[in-house]
């Protein structure tokens, strides 16, 4: 396979035993900031929908919520890993977390006021917050070896799930807490958020050293290997040479808008049909249980079977998600079963392509093309954000289940493409 511009073994300036500890620790201090920034991220995806509806008074103004996140995460998808690139993975993290707080001051400033536009523009500063949990992944990434890259960077995907799951079930408790600071009940969340974002951004600065893509880099410079920093167009370039990193790209691309665009209408379609704020909730709760609960597992696969037929059978589960959820009506358990497998299979595109395309690339030029590839990512999701609310209104939750579904298409024609070209 091919390796991207100077690829060398990360095992060459310091000894195996010293990596694999630092190694260790970088994992454990990213899972940290993961658990505590992702209480906040939980929260807020349960509750964007009802506050645009509420502000907005329009079914289609209320997915611009989720849509603005996943815009936010895009925007700040190059300039964190610009800087990441440039100083190190520790700033660039620190300087997510902390723009997504400043999103959640913003929300909470314009609820309070009443001003919708300016809602929107706080929810794209959260995405930063979005931005920068994916990101963690790839930091994930930087010191591991082939033979666990997978597992290391599903374990930090894994531990968005404690909180994650948690937030949407502190909607009653954290909107308490709103009522008695004279706030709407609604934005207790966005409290809870705005918390997680500044401790994950704490914990990041003092804790993640040494900088683990400073030191993956190092190595490349002592061995000879051009110390100036690649773009985001060589990254690109990178990308469009290698068949298997091309299908990592497409095959993230794909799992995310396919989950971006039948989640973010989910609580709306369900509150169209009379259910409790807390059954709401529990179904995203649930969702992201999916999401991130077995990714170790399917990290563990995609190092043992390999990281394209573990991302295809993520695509199939996809489709049999949009089935089970496009087919569930006002059947609560079924929309909850069908939200559940849209996160599993959101988990095996995302973790087997995410460790596909960084060991495709060198250490020089991943964060470039990870940057490109959240990039892309989150516009495909954002695009998808943005038609749902429509695609709702039009064809109902089943229509826009199989629109969804006819993301994964273009996955498959280029796995067939990577495994004919012998990249598979």
């Amino acid at each position: 396979m091919n390796r991207g511009v100077g690829h060398v073994s990360t095992e060459t300036t310091r000894g195996a035993p010293e990596r694999a500890r630092i190694q260790r620790r970088t994992v454990l201090v990213l899972m940290a900031a993961q658990v505590v920034g992702g209480i906040g991220m939980g929260a807020m995806l349960a509750v964007g929908a009802l506050i645009a509806l509420d502000l907005s008074g329009s079914d289609a103004w209320s997915g611009m919520a989720t849509t603005m996140i996943t815009l936010g995460a895009a925007v700040f998808a190059l300039p964190l890993a610009g800087t990441a690139a440039r100083r190190g993975r520790r700033p660039g993290l620190t300087l997510g977390w902390l723009l997504g707080a400043l999103g959640g001051f913003v929300v909470i400033g314009a609820t309070v006021w009443g001003v919708f536009p300016l809602f929107l523009a706080g929810m794209v500063l959260v995405g930063a917050g979005t931005a920068t949990n994916l990101q963690s992944r790839h930091a994930a990434a930087d010191l591991a070896t082939e033979r666990t890259r997978g597992r290391d960077l599903s374990v930090v995907v894994w531990a968005t799930t404690v909180g994650a799951v948690v937030g949407p079930n502190l909607i009653g408790p954290t909107g308490g807490l709103a009522r008695m600071l004279g706030l709407s009940e609604l934005l207790g969340p966005v409290l809870l958020t705005t918390a997680g974002f500044l401790g994950g951004a704490a914990l990041i600065a003092v804790l993640l050293r040494p900088d683990p893509l400073r030191m993956a880099t190092a190595d490349h410079s002592v061995n000879g290997v051009r110390s100036s920093s690649p773009t985001m167009v060589d990254g690109v370039r990178a990308i469009g040479r290698d068949p298997s990193a091309l299908l990592a790209v497409v095959g993230i691309v794909a799992g995310h808008a396919v989950m971006v665009g039948v989640m973010t209408m989910t609580p709306v379609h369900m509150s169209h049909h009379g259910s409790a704020l807390t059954v709401v909730g529990l179904t995203i709760s649930l969702h992201i249980a999916g999401m991130y609960a077995l990714s170790p597992v399917v990290g563990w696969l995609s190092d043992r079977l390999g990281r394209i037929p573990v991302m295809l059978v993520g695509q199939g589960v996809l489709l049999v998600s949009a089935v089970v959820s496009g087919t569930a009506g006002h059947d609560e358990v079924q929309v909850t079963i069908g939200l559940v497998l849209l996160g599993l299979g959101w988990s095996g595109s995302l973790v087997a392509g995410s460790a596909l395309l960084a060991e495709s690339l060198s250490a020089q030029i991943r964060p470039g093309a990870q940057g490109f590839s959240d990039l892309v990512m989150n516009l495909g999701g954002a695009g998808a954000g943005a038609l749902s609310g429509v695609v709702l209104s039009v064809a109902g939750f089943g229509g826009l289940n199989l629109f969804a579904a006819l993301f994964t298409l273009p996955v498959f024609v280029l796995a067939i493409r990577a495994w004919a070209t012998g990249h598979g």
